[in-house]
């Protein structure tokens, strides 16, 4: 399916890779190396499945919100079918087990472990999607065609473990730069071989992609007997956990971020409002906000390690729900506009402009972290003593450590951010 160098420089082995299988380098390694070569026609997805054309004419009823069900479709005929071309491909996966996502956990146990991180409610919206997807388009699209598809063996289980495969294992071609902004994304593919790699945010490979083929080249030197590892992006640890399964330990991931729910600066802005006229100031603002688009029911602000990922949303959301009523008039009738240099100097949210908020907006962030915190079961101290206590940490499951990696990362950002803001 795949071509590689006639003398190999790497090799595939469950030995000496971080989880699963990995690639490790056989041969020192120097940066710009190819180190497989796929061609398109060795990709799986619904363009190469055998039943493409069934789902090329089925198109107009497969779309869905996640705009995954084609290659899903596919996938389950391929997995299942004993003339399949991509069964030595499959055989790495015979059943799945290996894919531990937060999904499969007992819900009770996903709470407990996981509550404040942002986790239990993105896998609530998954399962959701996962059964409204296969009870309104896959069961119908397979009943109507019963020589391809038989729901006894295409179950919902089965349809699960897939989605969780393709969150895991797929990969998504950047679009071109002038279809950026009139096409959706491009649907997953699954690459044999490249998927094999695994993850770090200070990863040494990453794909190229041609009209012929992809190849996975190394970014910098490789050192004989070293891992090579993939990005999947710039990805925080509550993403690694609930797409990938696996989470990486402090402080390996630079990538890491912590969110403010922004209704929970909201809330912080109600509790201290110390009258009903300044109840009814801060509802005021937040409508507008929302009016703005800079805040929703369901948003958050996102904090890395340096700054603010979301930093006009939430400069501008500390600044109005600061303001007092004259300020917040005259700022409505200008319509939330302002003087461009003080706009341009407000919205750069550096760990050295957030230790430079005037001190309501450092008050009212602090106070947003403070009720941020309250939202996980454990405090820092706990995770921090449980990670420096060896043998405590060697007797937590292979689920517990992943989660606890998840919630230190973020409570170390929102603890950094106290400090900033005290």
């Amino acid at each position: 399916m795949a071509s590689a160098p006639k003398r190999p420089k790497v090799r595939l082995s469950r030995e000496g890779a971080v989880a699963g299988y990995g690639m490790l380098a056989a041969a020192e390694l120097e940066p710009g190396e190819v180190l497989c070569t796929v061609p398109r026609s060795a990709l799986l997805s619904q363009h190469t499945s055998s039943i493409q054309a069934l789902l090329r004419e089925g198109q107009e009823s497969l779309q869905s919100q996640s705009g995954w069900v084609p290659l899903l479709l596919a996938l389950l005929h391929e997995y299942t079918a004993s003339n399949s071309h991509w069964r030595p491909y499959f055989s790495l996966w015979q059943d799945f087990r290996s894919l531990d996502h937060p999904m499969f956990w007992p819900e009770e146990e996903r709470r407990k472990l996981l509550q404040g991180t942002g986790i239990p409610e993105a896998v609530e919206k998954d399962l959701a999607n996962i059964h409204l997807e296969y009870s309104s388009i896959i069961l119908p699209f397979m009943e109507s065609h019963p020589n391809v598809f038989d729901p006894k063996l295409h179950t919902l289980e089965l349809y699960k473990q897939l989605v969780a495969f393709v969150m895991a294992y797929s990969f998504q071609e950047p679009l071109e730069e002038e279809d950026e902004d009139e096409k959706g994304p491009n649907p997953p593919v699954m690459v044999p071989v490249a998927d094999i790699l695994n993850h770090v945010a200070n990863h040494n490979a990453n794909l190229e992609y041609s009209p012929q083929c992809l190849r996975m080249v190394t970014t910098q030197p490789i050192s004989k007997g070293q891992e090579i590892f993939n990005t999947y992006g710039q990805m925080a640890n509550w993403q690694l956990l609930h797409m990938y399964g696996f989470a990486e330990p402090y402080p390996s991931n630079t990538n890491d971020t912590a969110d403010i729910q922004m209704v929970t600066v909201r809330t912080a802005a109600l509790q201290r409002a110390r009258s009903e006229a300044q109840q009814r100031l801060v509802s005021e603002q937040w409508d507008f906000l929302c009016q703005l688009e800079m805040v929703g029911e369901e948003g958050a602000f996102v904090l890395g390690w340096d700054e603010v990922l979301t930093e006009e949303e939430l400069s501008v959301t500390l600044k109005v729900l600061c303001m007092s009523e004259e300020e917040f008039k005259e700022y409505k009738e200008q319509d939330g506009w302002e003087d461009d240099s003080e706009e341009e100097e407000n919205l750069t949210l550096s760990n050295e402009a957030l230790s430079r908020l005037k001190p309501p907006c450092k008050q009212l962030l602090y106070d947003s972290v403070l009720l941020t915190l309250e939202s996980y079961r454990s405090d820092l101290k706990a995770e921090q003593d449980l990670l420096h206590n060896k043998e405590a940490y060697e007797k937590l499951s292979q689920r517990e450590k992943q989660a606890l990696h998840v919630r230190y990362g973020q409570k170390r950002i929102l603890h950094q951010l106290l400090e900033l803001v005290h």
